[in-house]
């Protein structure tokens, strides 16, 4: 069990910490006794029998002139952390020490330490230069600069934290945020903005088609980014233009409903304009003209059937639901007379989105939103590759959106090749193997079409992801699998003997990917130098569907993750309900 001791304006942040990091824990109460401490706010406590006593400042304490010289560096924005190799983005205040100590955490600027231990016969005291919880609330309010986009720093503040606690020889346990026989999960989404090229006439789409099509192409080509065929493919489009504006060949836009032959029955989610003609606003008021589509929702009714049809999501395209819940109520319901489902997701056209949106979309009625991300780059906006509780809402739920494929590809901004585009693919993908969760794709519709033709990386990718075992998801199936997670209780766990005890009860049912229930076991505390080394993790991962209750002796373990189900082994013993 962590105790926790935090100022009362982060009581809410530290309890969505503790649904993305799923382990026990408990604000601190006087009279109890813990194994570990987490010190993050002012109020005194005994840590008379702590095996870990954890303070997260960023601001001189105390007790850190008495030990150390220390530098000080308020307000410095991004201040840059290294630690086991991966790099963790601090945005609040930190400081940094200067000692000569085994250093765990490192400031890339100036070489000194973001932290440090003290280890003794009173067991492990780590003191961390920055506030976790205020760093949190960043990320999940705010989010981080594209300049950082590819850092999931609330999954490495997580490993940190989680290496630290098993450093000092305490057990842990957790819920992964990983689906039972996968290693993370996959979405496949895609905005329906351009559903038909014939909806254009003489508009900023119809030129901006044309000029890509046959000056931007022909520029690819010579330079190596785009092979022949697609040269030879847009010309062929943009000479096609009048027939298909006369109807005498088929709309080469009119593509969407290719996806799920693409996609070989996986599931994916649509995200669907409601009304034609509405640019909607922004911030600052009247959004430009080129927001508003040319099509609605009842113009596709057709084709939004058909995709149901074959299995797959439905969900808003939002103009103003963002930032007007009468606005949002009415947008869903265009959504839902078309579709007649009750529950919907949402994601903002253009990616609208400020810190109440989700309040916002929450009481117009949205299940869940996926528009928290970036229109020019790819990764991690809020920090991390799991679905969230916004801390303005209640219960809607946040699947962040980590790759489009316009930001990929779009010259104003990654304006990537192919090869360039792999590699920033490869990296989402292999911080998903390693830390769980999702990578939310969009690919849009009209992206497998002439002048864009990005079908095959888009195959390839599908491809990739079923290689390294994600379980495919509609937004919503992922969202739900997340909300399952955070039904989890810890009924009780305690340490007792060199055995562990842990009962575990999911209060919510369904026919998704089952759970698991990860047991870490504890390091010596000289591994907290090498926090988020896989090699050093020897887990044992339970199948978790309603309850267990399990006994579990820590000896000896051979190194990697042993997937148990309800069985009895030198090392485990455990009981399903």
């Amino acid at each position: 069990m962590i105790a926790i001791i935090a100022n009362a304006p982060d009581r809410p942040v530290v309890a969505e910490f503790f649904e993305l990091f799923k382990t026990p824990w408990e604000f601190y109460r006087d009279g109890r006794k813990y194994d570990i401490i987490l010190r993050a706010g002012d109020g005194p406590c005994d840590e008379r029998g702590a095996k870990l006593v954890l303070t997260y400042s960023g601001r001189r304490l105390p007790h850190d002139g008495r030990a150390t010289p220390l530098i000080a560096k308020p307000g410095q924005s991004a201040c840059i952390l290294s630690c086991g190799g991966s790099r963790i983005p601090i945005y609040g205040d930190c400081v940094t020490f200067a000692r000569n100590s085994a250093e765990f955490l490192v400031d890339l600027e100036t070489g000194e330490a973001g932290a440090y231990l003290e280890t003794g016969d009173v067991g492990v005291r780590a003191r961390i230069g920055y506030d976790l919880f205020r760093e949190v609330r960043a990320l999940l309010s705010s989010g981080q600069p594209v300049e950082l986009a590819n850092s999931p720093a609330l999954e490495l503040h997580i490993s940190l934290l989680r290496d630290l606690i098993l450093a000092s020889g305490v057990p842990l346990v957790e819920v992964p945020p990983v689906p039972d026989g996968h290693r993370f999960i996959a979405c496949l989404t895609h905005d329906v903005d351009h559903p038909s090229v014939r909806l254009h006439k003489f508009d900023h789409t119809m030129f901006g088609f044309l000029y890509r099509a046959v000056f931007g192409s022909l520029l690819d080509a010579v330079r190596g980014r785009t092979p022949l065929r697609h040269l030879l493919r847009n010309w062929a489009a943009a000479l096609k233009l009048p027939l298909v504006h006369l109807g005498l060949v088929n709309d080469f836009w009119s593509r969407f409903q290719d996806y799920p032959k693409i996609e070989k029955g996986l599931p994916s989610s649509f995200y669907i304009i409601p009304f034609k003609g509405r640019p909607g606003r922004n911030m600052q008021g009247p959004a430009p003209t080129s927001r508003a589509s040319a099509y609605g929702a009842a113009n596709i009714a057709p084709q939004i059937q058909g995709l149901m049809a074959a299995g797959c999501e439905v969900g808003l395209h939002g103009i103003d639901a963002w930032r007007d819940s009468s606005a949002g109520q009415e947008e869903l319901d265009e959504i839902r007379r078309i579709t007649r489902r009750t529950e919907l997701g949402v994601r903002m056209h253009w990616l609208y989105f400020d810190d109440l949106s989700a309040r916002i979309l929450e009481r117009a009625g949205a299940t869940y939103d996926s528009t928290v991300g970036y229109n020019d780059a790819v990764g991690y906006r809020a920090g991390t590759t799991q679905a969230y509780k916004p801390l303005p809402a209640t219960r809607l739920l946040e699947l962040p959106l980590h790759l489009m494929d316009t930001a990929l590809f779009y010259p104003r901004r990654m304006n990537l090749s192919p090869a360039g585009a792999k590699k920033q693919v490869d990296d989402l993908i292999d911080q998903a193997g390693h830390f769980g969760g999702t990578i939310t794709i969009n690919w849009h519709d009209r992206s497998i079409a002439p002048e864009r033709n990005w079908g095959e990386f888009y195959e390839r990718l599908i491809h990739q992801l079923n290689q390294r075992e994600a379980w495919f998801a509609t937004a919503s199936q992922a969202v739900a699998w997340f909300r399952k997670r955070r039904s989890v209780t810890f009924d009780s766990t305690h340490w007792e003997a060199g055995t562990l005890h842990v009962k575990v009860t999911v209060h919510q049912a369904d026919d998704l990917p089952a759970l698991r229930l990860r047991i870490h076991k504890p390091r010596s505390a000289d591994d907290a130098t090498t926090a988020g080394s896989d090699a050093l993790q020897a887990d044992i991962d339970l199948r978790l569907i309603n309850s267990i209750e399990t006994q579990i002796a820590l000896g000896p373990l051979p190194k990697g993750s042993l997937t148990q189900d309800a069985s009895t082994n030198d090392s485990v013993t455990t009981y399903a309900i």
